[in-house]
């Protein structure tokens, strides 16, 4: 197919196709444990999230009716560490988005009882620390 990125497999573009307004999607890093999946997951091994990112935000776009349609895990407190891989994160929502990503971070126990709620879960091979995100489907129009 023409103007389909090549990261994205039959099974996720079936999957993005059958999700609704609204529907949520995880894009999980490598360290990402099986309590927080949905019944529908999507191997991507060898991607980082980033690309695969940047994919789905080619065909899909993020719901404008909510004020946050991108979660992000957040730091754990006392955690020293700062995701730099939001920044390329955002770069990307800039990209595709006429708002950018519009994003908030959620503590890590939370995120996962999102995520279970999900549509589905895309599993990568990302090595960065806190760089799960939630993905809410916005009105294709």
């Amino acid at each position: 197919l023409k103007g389909i990125p090549s990261i994205l497999t039959p099974d996720l573009l079936k999957i993005l196709m059958e999700m609704g307004h609204s529907d949520e999607i995880v894009i999980a890093d490598g360290n990402y444990p099986r309590l927080g999946h949905p019944s529908r997951v999507v191997r991507l091994d060898g991607h980082g999230i980033p690309e695969v990112l940047d994919a789905i935000l080619q065909v899909m776009p993020l719901d404008t009716y909510v004020d946050h349609p991108a979660v992000l895990m957040a730091v754990t407190p006392g955690d020293p560490y700062q995701p730099t891989i939001w920044d390329a994160y955002r770069k990307i929502g800039e990209k595709h988005e006429k708002d950018g990503l519009r994003e908030t971070a959620i503590p890590r126990f939370d995120f996962y009882d999102r995520a279970v709620k999900s549509y589905a879960v895309i599993t990568t091979s990302e090595s960065s620390l806190y760089a799960n995100i939630i993905l809410k489907k916005g009105v294709v129009l």
